[in-house]
C-alpha cells in the first residue's frame, strides 16, 4: 500500500510538472483520441486518473492489429482520426515516419527510459513498453532433447513439435521471422529445414498456443509466443500453479519496442503532450504488465511478483533496424510464402 500510495504520488507531481497549472487549466475538459491496436489494454480506474489530473478526457478507438492501425493512419495523414497513436511497434515504425504521422515531442520523464529504447532521435514516438517474442516450449511434454538454440530447432529430435504464426497475418509470426533473419547465416535455407522438419504454421496468435500447443490440448511442445507467457501461465492457471509449466528459448527472442506518438495534424497538441508525459508515469507503466503481458518501459518500475519470478528477457535479443525491416519486409514475407506454401 504505502509503494502505491508513492507511485501515485509520484505520477501526480511528473503530470504537474509536464503541464504546470497553467497548462493543465487550458486543456481542461478536451477530450483526445488515442488510435490503438487491438492488444491495448489499460485500466480503466488509470485513464481515471489521468483525467482526474489534467480534465482531459480519453477515448480509445483501435482498429486492428499494428500493421493495419498504421496503415489507415496513412491514408488520413495530416487529418488524423486521433491525437495520439500507441501501438506502432519497431517493426512498423519507419513506416510510419517515412508517411509523416507524428508531431515532434521529447516527452517529459523520457531520460528515465530503459537504455536502448528509444529508436527515434528526433523524438516523434516515445518509447512505453517492450517485450520478446521468443519460442516456448512445454517443459514435461517436450522430448527429452530441449532446444537451447535456433538451430536445434530444425533437429529431427524434435520433428513436428514446432508451431508458428504466419507473418502475413501475425505479429509474433513477423517477429518470429525477423529473428531467424538476424539470427541465421541463412535464414531461407532455415525455413526449408523447417518445414522439411514438420513445422505447423497458423494464421494467428491464439490458434497456435491454444490450438496446436500442449496449453490447448494440441500435441505440439514447441510455440512461438512471447517471453512473458510463462508468467501469464502461472498468473491465470485454475486451479494454481507454484511453478510455470513453459520456458523460454532465449536464443529465438526478437525484442519488440512500443511507441506512441502525437498525430500530426491534432487539434489538441497540448493534451496529447499530457497523455504521452502521463504514459511514462509509474500509474501508467506499472498498469502494463498485467494488462498487456509486456515489459513497461521506465526503469525500475515495479513489476507483478509473478513477472519477477517466471517472466523471462533475452539478455541478447535479435534485433533489425526498423528502416531495414521496412525497406526487405514485403521481399522477406513473399520469400517466405513461397518457402513454406510452394
Amino acid at each position: 500500500m504505502k509503494l502505491r500510495l508513492l507511485a501515485l504520488v509520484i505520477a501526480s507531481t511528473l503530470v504537474a510538472a509536464a503541464c504546470g497549472s497553467d497548462d493543465t487549466a487550458s486543456i481542461d475538459g478536451t477530450t483526445i483520441t488515442v488510435l490503438t491496436h487491438d492488444s491495448f489494454a489499460v485500466s480503466d480506474s488509470v485513464l481515471a486518473e489521468f483525467t482526474a489530473q489534467t480534465g482531459v478526457v480519453v477515448e480509445l478507438l483501435s482498429s486492428g492489429d499494428a500493421g493495419t492501425m498504421v496503415s489507415h493512419a496513412i491514408v488520413t495523414s495530416g487529418n488524423p482520426l486521433g491525437d495520439v497513436m500507441f501501438g506502432i511497434d519497431n517493426t512498423f515504425l519507419q513506416r510510419g515516419l517515412d508517411a509523416d504521422l507524428f508531431e515532434p515531442y521529447t516527452a517529459t520523464g523520457l531520460g528515465t527510459v530503459v537504455p536502448g529504447l528509444d529508436l527515434d532521435p528526433d523524438h516523434r514516438v516515445t518509447p512505453i513498453d517492450f517485450g520478446d517474442v521468443c519460442v516456448n516450449y512445454w517443459v514435461d511434454a517436450a522430448p527429452d532433447f530441449t532446444a537451447t538454440t535456433l538451430e536445434d530447432l530444425t533437429n529431427p529430435i524434435l520433428a513436428d513439435q514446432l508451431v508458428v504464426e504466419s507473418p502475413e497475418a501475425s505479429s509474433p509470426g513477423l517477429a518470429f521471422l525477423l529473428a531467424t533473419i538476424a539470427g541465421t547465416d541463412d535464414w531461407e535455407q532455415y525455413w526449408e529445414d523447417l518445414v522439411a522438419n514438420g513445422v505447423s504454421v497458423t494464421s494467428g496468435w491464439e490458434d497456435a498456443y491454444y490450438g496446436e500447443f500442449i496449453a490447448g490440448g494440441g500435441d505440439r511442445s514447441y510455440v512461438v509466443s512471447y517471453a512473458s507467457s510463462p508468467a501469464a501461465e502461472v498468473i491465470f492457471a485454475d486451479p494454481p500453479v507454484d511453478a510455470a509449466p513453459t520456458r523460454v528459448l532465449l536464443d529465438s527472442c526478437f525484442r519488440q519496442i512500443e511507441f506512441a506518438g502525437i498525430m500530426r495534424g491534432t487539434e489538441s497538441p497540448q493534451a496529447a503532450q499530457a497523455f504521452i508525459d502521463f504514459m511514462l508515469t509509474p500509474t501508467f507503466q506499472e498498469d502494463i504488465p498485467g494488462n498487456m503481458f509486456v515489459f513497461p518501459a521506465v526503469v525500475d518500475t515495479v513489476l507483478p511478483p509473478e513477472f519477477v519470478e517466471f517472466a523471462q528477457l533475452s539478455d541478447n535479443p535479435h534485433i533489425l533496424d526498423p528502416a531495414e525491416i521496412e525497406a526487405n519486409r514485403n521481399e522477406w514475407v513473399d520469400r517466405w510464402v513461397e518457402i513454406v506454401h510452394g
